[in-house]
């Protein structure tokens, strides 16, 4: 990677233009003093005495003095992967309250979740049947004339009120808070018409760490970060919620309010999305009274930074388009200026020791759904992640040169598209899995590498999109246009929902697009195309193709030849995501998030000819011609490796055969199970078998379990195949004992299971496959054993390297 450490120390032409060109377009900036007057509260520091004195009005009619959003930020993260603890990552934001009860005062969080809107008794009668959560009870310093009360806010700051120690101990144990070991910082203490802005210092200990946070602080046994926290006005009247609609693609703030009327649902939601108003509300087009403007973080380095202020300032494209003119801004962080200080949103830049998610929020009216800030975390790792896979299909000789297969160029590609996206999610949009069928019709997707094979090589010419997608556009014009006055603004938003129905557009989530094993074609991840069978066959096209030229090419000159394993891995399972869309199409269900009247088509299932070409695709995946690593590759994969352990290449490698020994059967167990645990994923199975029951024309149970047995059963010549008709059975014997495996199928697999056995168990002779299938019958036929080897006992289940950046979500290829 000493190439791209260059390459950013120095910057790219383009990249450095437009850095200058963002950063001279801003207006001067320095941190504006503490204001004696116009402050959201009058603010006391104590520096020797290690006090923050906030004085709080006097209590209103409820006997409150003062409300108040209130968030929290980590500033100085813990750099882990699996345990969230990250550089710029929000905490909660609450409704927070403070009610004076003799000498002391109650800091409270409020429960504005629940209401009842109507008469002031039906919201008593709301606030009292729900609690609310005391966080601290502070000392009364002094009172005012007026009524009011001066408090110690210090103690409060040290509060765990992130929860941190529960983020600790899901790797180590008895992580707690030290409270000597803990306080606040008046130095850092920031005051401003609308906000107030503190850090505190917070130690956990723990005798038993854990091996993560023992690797990564200097003592695991005391960690300490810097927590930042924000008192925020409450926003000014105004701002007009926008009901939630299921087809809007928007993250929404849910409220139960008990005083709607009888016959309509107490569940509300309002979409999240930012106060953004019209100078001329009756124009087609306007400025705007407050633009909402992003500010990259300066610590993301050159030609990062640029390359994320482009992909970015994308938005602008989908708020003109609705109508907004320079609605949407993009600015590089001033110097001085504070990442966490709640008047900034923010691309953070984090860095971890091993590569994980990026993630997009903000600080939201829990009211209202008012974005009141955008807050992105990227991580870094990612970028180079994406760039060790590059290299790996295209070898390194093209690095920074420019051209179409210049994995640098590509990566740079891939984090202008990843900026958009989570920028999407700080202004209140969810993801869109669809868009990749739709022709990249969605940033909000997670896209895929678009992959061209010409004249037998890759071409990566046109790997990923520029600019903003269709359906970006109608969610922006959903969430945030602004029709003529005295027209209703829900009834307008209803309107374009139904039009972009019509048109044509798809939109599919999360929910039923994340896990292996779920119904709808078409939502996936890290796909590009139409998710079918001619997909999977491309694919493991361009898998041969690389391949095929997979060796020290990959490399830079000097590096190890040991890490030809770590771009190894990506390589050889990188047709992965497409086994898992295609395998949707088995038992699949074509279903749309609709509302009554809409016109949306009813669900259908898969036709019978898509699911039988997606079945035989799969299979081939399992083939030995797939799952056969060369043998002069395997050996150029045994390379050494010494030095201190590093977590970024054991994370990546498949097991050995002791040491650096590269076992190819390992290789070819590992790809093997990630096409078996789509295809025998028990939800799959159920729903082949409810299907064909109700459409005798659709794939059934039975055809499935025949062409795999003819697949990866009884091919048996060599040791690959051996190795995959073994994982195959231990496959079907494990998904037979899933609690969630419906009685029917699991009959059925039992059935076959017994028959294996009895048919390995007659097998004569004394070569290698005989000895083999009447060990599986012996193996089948005792109950305890094979219970122990399901569970990972002496024969375990094969490692597979993480794709998505935990081993659990997100991929090779970045959020």
């Amino acid at each position: 990677m000493a190439r791209l450490h260059t390459m950013l120390r120095g910057g790219s032409t383009i990249g450095v233009a437009l850095g200058l060109a963002l950063t001279a377009a801003q207006p001067s900036w320095a941190a504006p003093a503490a204001p004696a007057d116009g402050a959201l509260l009058p603010v006391k520091v104590e520096p020797e005495a290690g006090r923050i004195l906030l004085t709080l009005p006097a209590p209103a009619a409820d006997g409150m003095s003062g409300r108040f959003l209130y968030s929290t930020a980590i500033k100085t993260g813990l750099g882990s992967a699996p345990i969230r603890i990250d550089h710029g990552m929000l905490g909660d934001t609450h409704l927070l309250a403070f009610r004076r009860m003799g000498r002391k005062v109650a800091v409270i969080y409020e429960n504005p979740r629940y209401k009842g809107t109507g008469n002031a008794d039906t919201e008593r009668g709301v606030r009292d049947s729900f609690p609310f959560s005391t966080i601290a009870m502070l000392d009364a310093v002094s009172s005012t004339p007026d009524g009011g009360v001066t408090v110690d806010l210090a103690p409060f700051l040290t509060k765990d009120v992130m929860r941190l120690a529960e983020a600790l101990n899901t790797e180590g144990k008895g992580f707690k808070l030290v409270d000597a070991l803990s306080a606040a910082d008046p130095a850092s203490v920031k005051i401003f018409p609308d906000n107030i802005e503190m850090e505190s210092v917070q130690t956990f200990a723990s005798d038993t760490p854990g091996s993560e946070v023992d690797t990564i602080a200097p003592d695991g046994r005391q960690v300490s970060f810097t927590v930042h926290h924000s008192l925020v006005r409450l926003p000014a009247p105004g701002f007009v919620p926008r009901r939630f609609d299921i087809r809007s693609g928007t993250h929404a703030t849910q409220v139960y309010d008990f005083g709607t009327p009888l016959g309509e649902d107490v569940v509300q939601q309002y979409a999240n999305h930012f106060r953004l108003d019209k100078i001329d509300p009756g124009a087609a087009r306007s400025a705007v009274k407050k633009p909402i403007v992003f500010y990259i973080d300066n610590a993301a380095p050159e030609p990062i930074r640029s390359a994320l202020a482009e992909g970015v300032a994308w938005w602008n494209q989908a708020f003109e388009a609705a109508g907004f003119i320079d609605a949407f801004q993009v600015k590089i962080l001033p110097p001085g200026a504070d990442p966490q200080d709640v008047r900034y949103n923010i691309v953070n830049w984090d860095e971890r020791q091993t590569r994980s998610w990026s993630y997009g929020g903000g600080v939201i009216d829990p009211r209202t759904g008012e974005i009141i800030k955008g807050n992105v975390v990227l991580e870094g790792l990612r970028l180079r992640q994406d760039i060790n896979i590059f290299e790996g299909l295209l070898g390194t000789a093209q690095d920074n040169g420019g051209g179409p297969n210049d994995p640098i160029r590509i990566s740079l590609a891939r984090i202008r598209q990843l900026g958009a996206h989570e920028v999407g999610h700080a202004i209140g949009f969810v993801h869109n899995f669809a868009g990749s069928t739709q022709d990249r019709s969605s940033v909000m997707d997670y896209p895929f590498a678009r992959i061209k094979l010409v004249d037998g090589k890759l071409d990566l010419g046109d790997a990923y999109a520029v600019g903003i997608g269709r359906w970006d556009k109608f969610t922006v014009d959903w969430l945030y246009g602004q029709p003529k006055p005295g027209v209703d603004p829900d009834a307008d938003a209803a309107r374009k929902a139904d039009a972009a129905q019509a048109a044509g557009l798809r939109y599919m989530t999360d929910i039923d697009g994340r896990a292996p094993d779920l119904a709808v074609p078409g939502d996936n991840m890290w796909t590009d195309g139409d998710d079918k069978a001619p997909d999977l066959t491309r694919m493991m096209a361009v898998r041969r193709v690389a391949l095929a030229h997979f060796g020290p090419g990959v490399l830079h000159r000097g590096e190890p030849l040991a890490d030809l394993r770590r771009k190894f891995a990506p390589i050889w399972l990188f047709h992965r995501y497409e086994v898992i869309a295609v395998g949707k199409n088995i038992g699949g269900i074509d279903y749309r998030y609709a509302v009554a009247g809409d016109g949306s088509p009813p669900p259908a299932p898969a036709s019978a000819a898509d699911q039988n070409a997606a079945l035989d695709a799969l299979l081939e995946t399992l083939s030995a011609r797939e799952l056969t690593v060369p043998g002069p590759l395997a050996l150029a994969l045994s390379s050494g490796v010494n030095g201190r352990s590093d977590p970024q290449f054991d994370t990546e490698v498949f097991d050995t055969a002791g040491a650096s020994a590269f076992d190819p059967l390992v290789a070819a167990d590992v790809a093997a199970q990630v096409t078996l645990d789509t295809l025998l994923a028990p939800s799959r199975l159920t729903r082949v078998y409810l299907q064909h029951g109700r459409d005798p024309s659709l794939p059934g149970l039975g055809t499935l379990l025949d062409k795999l047995t003819a697949a990866a059963i009884d091919q048996r010549r060599d040791a690959v195949e051996r190795r995959v008709a073994h994982r195959t059975i231990l496959t079907m014997a494990k998904t037979r004992r899933d609690p969630t495996v419906s009685t029917d199928v699991a009959a059925v697999l039992d059935g076959r299971l017994q028959a294996i056995a009895a048919r390995f168990a007659a097998v004569k002779g004394n070569g290698e496959d005989a000895e083999w299938c009447r060990g599986m019958a012996t193996l089948l036929r005792d109950d305890s054993r094979l219970a122990r080897e399901i569970a990972k006992g002496a024969r375990p289940e094969p490692v597979i390297p993480p794709g998505m950046p935990i081993g659990g979500e997100s991929g090779w290829f970045g959020d």
